[in-house]
């Protein structure tokens, strides 16, 4: 018998089973993607139906037996989900709407009022901004506004990973590396909020509309019958704590030292590293819990990240979708070709990927830039320079963190969709000037996860332990020095001085135009 880790990942656009060996292997793979990935009743909402995950989820793991994997083998199941996404459920675990999705961009305008003592706390600390960004992006708020009714009969108000904990366990519980969104969450000390914490004042929520928290190797409950007659995984077998997507993603690429850092070129393209201290990379924005306990990821995000290959495929990418097409190739190998058609430093067209900014860095008066444009650019230039561009904003992100945390990055680890390119990676290298270094499997978020099974059910004697086991480098990119050099330049005489240089310019058609809110 080959005991065997069920790890489930449910992404932004699909939902993965994966068996797991306690030594990383990954021996199946079973995939659903999600059609439509979001619904959008109204402009700017990005809704799905929490039934809906369940059912992609269930014909998932069914995909796994079609395959050959034995149930009998899996001795444990774990669960990482997309953040941030909230579903509110009746006493039984029943939504009550669709599910809010992270993507959504809904904001409440009737605020809750913070007690004259935190207002003056916030103002002292140059935060009311960011606070009051908080508050409107509050699901809660924006439900206890608008749907009023659904919102007094909503028994817990819960993220994407404790709906679907619930579903296959019974339990109203979720991983305390799960919470990563607008949830009265003490980041420091990794537990619900204390009573006198301002988040209690900042959404309408009380702590029975929450649900308990275990920390990552810990038992969330076991697997029901009724679960296991609908997905085939035995009854009774433990469903174990792991994290977020993006947490999980950089345990199972093996960053468990500080010193080694995780990119992440997924729809949100992120740079991260797991700490045992809390650092507060951007002032007053807490570091998210890692799938360690007592651990802290100290991530930074580049909001639309490589969503941007998205929107150039949509925007400008009929031509290449058609040569695709013709060739019998995926568009992405066409997108290679582009990269592999320009320059290092592309002719000097540059861009700074601000098309969703943040709160604090950038300002949210914020958008994005395209420089350098001649007569010689043309549609694969602008698509290297969007690449170019996310890894100069990563890079700035990457010494954001090392200045913060006094800690130097030796090396770099890589995954999500865009890590599949040859030519990104390359680009990353050159641009970091470290070695970037591929796992051993594109499922880091689902090993991740298993890790922390692995765990806690006495597979792995500690996280270290796992980590050191159950990860791997199968490929290294080392940086090409010229285009280091050049790279260099660009990143510190043109990208860095770009958004002080044009802040002024990006405030005034905000006033002018509204735009962006």
């Amino acid at each position: 018998m080959t005991e065997t880790i069920l790890a489930i990942d449910n992404g932004t656009q699909s939902v993965r089973a994966l068996l797991f060996d306690r030594d990383g292997q990954l021996l199946f793979r079973s995939q659903i993607k999600f059609d439509p990935v979001y619904h959008s009743p109204l402009p700017g909402y990005a809704e799905q139906s929490a039934e809906y995950y369940w059912e992609c989820l269930v014909r998932a793991v069914r995909g796994l037996w079609v395959q050959g994997a034995l149930p009998g083998d899996v001795v444990g199941v774990t669960l990482t989900t997309q953040r941030g996404t909230v579903v509110p459920v009746d006493r039984e675990g029943n939504a009550l709407r669709p599910a809010i999705t992270w993507l959504d961009q809904r904001e409440a305008s009737q605020l809750p009022s913070l007690s004259l003592h935190w207002q003056a706390i916030f103002h002292a600390l140059g935060a009311t901004d960011t606070v009051r960004q908080f508050l409107r992006q509050a699901e809660p708020n924006w439900l206890a506004q608008h749907e009023p009714a659904m919102f007094r009969d909503m028994h817990k108000c819960l993220l994407l990973s404790g709906y679907l904990t619930h579903r296959l366990t019974g339990r109203f519980r979720d991983a305390v590396a799960a919470q990563v969104g607008y949830v009265p969450f003490d980041f420091h000390r990794q537990e619900w909020a204390r009573p006198w914490d301002w988040k209690w004042q900042a959404m309408p929520l009380r702590r029975e509309h929450l649900p308990d928290l275990v920390p990552a190797g810990g038992v969330l409950g076991t697997i029901t019958a009724a679960v296991a007659a609908e997905t085939g995984i035995p009854a009774g077998l433990p469903l174990m704590a792991s994290g977020a997507d993006k947490a999980c993603e950089v345990l199972g690429s093996g960053c468990l030292d500080p010193r080694i850092g995780a990119l992440s070129f997924g729809t949100t393209a992120t740079i991260n590293t797991i700490r045992k201290n809390y650092v507060e990379v951007t002032p007053l924005l807490p570091p998210y819990p890692a799938p360690v306990p007592g651990h802290y990821c100290t991530e930074v995000q580049t909001l639309r990240g490589f969503w941007m290959v998205n929107w150039f495929r949509e925007q400008f990418g009929a031509e290449d979708v058609a040569i695709a097409a013709a060739e019998g190739i995926p568009v992405e190998q066409v997108f290679e070709r582009h990269l592999q058609q320009t320059p290092a430093g592309n002719m000097g067209l540059m861009l700074q990927p601000y098309w969703s900014p943040g709160v604090r860095d950038p300002g949210r008066e914020a958008k994005g830039a395209l420089i350098g444009f001649g007569d010689v650019h043309g549609r694969p230039h602008v698509y290297r320079a969007i690449v170019e561009g996310l890894m100069y904003a990563l890079k700035d992100s990457a010494g954001r963190i090392e200045k913060r945390a006094k800690v130097n990055l030796r090396s770099l680890r890589v995954s999500g969709g865009g890590a599949q390119s040859d030519s990104v990676v390359q680009i990353a290298a050159d641009v970091f000037g470290l070695p970037v270094e591929r796992p051993h499997t594109t499922e880091t978020s689902g090993l991740g996860a298993a890790i922390c099974a692995a765990v806690g059910l006495g597979l792995q004697p500690d996280f270290p332990t796992a980590v050191a086991r159950m990860t791997r480098v199968g490929h290294t990119v080392t940086p090409d020095k010229s285009r280091q050099a050049l790279y260099h330049k660009l990143y510190t005489r043109v990208y860095q001085p770009l958004y002080t240089q044009l802040q002024p310019l990006y405030r005034e058609i905000r006033s002018i135009t509204g735009y962006p809110r």
